[in-house]
């Protein structure tokens, strides 16, 4: 991987020299991993004139909270004193190299930290690198998406295993704990982000956050869980019902769901317009007279995050690239009643190569358990 953080420093540095800055200092957590592999807590890393160093707090330590180590081509750069700013010091560090000029990231930097680095290094010209590294991280090389594959075969896994106990008389909030342990278990880092599991009238909800309500037969079941793995993230949510045959509305409403959903599946193509896709899904669900539940974007990109870039809403701009990694997530939640999402992580591929790759496999037939 050392070639790849290589190459990537590479590319950002082209975009920094052609703003008219000479080196760029990174503070975002999820820009510093992807620029300099697994890092210490708290580390920047410094494009710097002279050379690119990874800035830290300090101590003998400078493995990741993971375990993992940083790009053994980078000089990692440990403050002597403790309490110090890395990011202060690499500004300072930057002026010593003799730069006139340093790109930071001012969406992520707090005033407070701006002021620091202007008080250290007064005569360094700081520009805004905006988000050039979240640019980067859109695509993703094929040793990334491995590991959303390996995270999303650990999801599925997870969630299989759950499916197979006894869920009635369980609480939501039990069953999420437990998906979160099976996860760590099958040898993810940890939960992609906080796993929802919602029942009867609290499912279909997005972002919903277990309760103490116990599964009753008859309910709704919506799960949305992820993994984490070497620090890249996936996703995936399914709707199953609790111990009974369907009624009449479940079916109705979950083969609705699940068409919009596969309208946004099927829209995935290189070239494909962000807005384009979202609108597929949606209007299967706007037809059905569902246009004031809809949630606000269809999906999103993941990986290091798994909120990235790009977004699938109606007034997204931009199209899709090859290699992208994006989740197709319609739902509808009706109040007093339950609701239904359906959630998927694919990669953009072409046509040629076979078209959107699913990395969650679960099925997506309406299950009675």
């Amino acid at each position: 991987m050392s070639e790849a953080y290589a190459a990537r420093r590479a590319r950002l540095r082209e975009r920094c020299h052609a703003g008219g800055s000479a080196g760029a200092l990174v503070s975002r957590a999820a820009n510093v991993r992807y620029l300099a592999g697994a890092v210490p807590q708290g580390a920047v890393l410094l494009l710097g004139k002279r050379e690119d160093l990874l800035v830290c707090a300090g101590g003998e330590d400078d493995r990741a909270p993971d375990g993992g180590r940083p790009d053994e081509a980078l000089r990692v750069h440990a403050l002597s004193v403790p309490g110090g700013d890395p990011a202060v010091a690499a500004a300072d560090l930057a002026a010593a190299q003799g730069a006139e000029s340093l790109a930071v990231e001012e969406h992520h930097l707090t005033v407070a930290r701006h002021r620091a680095i202007r008080s250290v290094a007064p005569r360094l010209r700081l520009a805004d690198l905006g988000g050039a590294v979240e640019q980067l991280r859109v695509v993703k090389d094929e040793e990334e998406i491995a590991c959303l594959r390996i995270g999303a075969e650990i999801a599925d896994q997870a969630l299989g295993e759950l499916l197979e106990s006894i869920l009635v008389g369980r609480t939501e909030r039990h069953l999420a704990l437990e998906l979160e342990r099976r996860l760590v278990d099958h040898g993810a880092d940890g939960p992609a982000f906080a796993t929802a599991v919602a029942t009867g009238p609290h499912s279909g909800r997005r972002g919903h956050r277990p309760t103490d309500r116990r599964v009753e037969e008859g309910d709704f079941l919506s799960v949305c869980l992820g993994a984490v793995y070497r620090g890249y993230r996936c996703e995936i949510g399914r709707t199953f019902v609790i111990g009974t045959s369907p009624a009449d509305w479940q079916i109705e409403l979950y083969d609705l769901v699940f068409a919009a959903q596969r309208a946004g599946r099927e829209a995935l193509a290189p070239g494909a317009a962000y807005r384009d896709v979202d609108r597929a899904a949606r209007q299967v669900l706007d037809s059905a007279g569902y246009a004031d539940r809809l949630p606000d974007l269809t999906g999103h990109g993941v990986g290091l995050e798994i909120d990235e870039e790009p977004q699938l809403a109606p007034a997204a701009m931009g199209k899709l690239d090859a290699c992208v990694p994006v989740t197709v997530e319609p739902g509808v939640h009706l109040p007093g009643r339950g609701g239904v999402r359906i959630d998927d992580t694919l990669v953009v591929r072409p046509e040629a190569d076979g078209g959107p790759e699913l990395l969650t496999i679960t099925t997506k037939e309406l299950l009675a358990l």
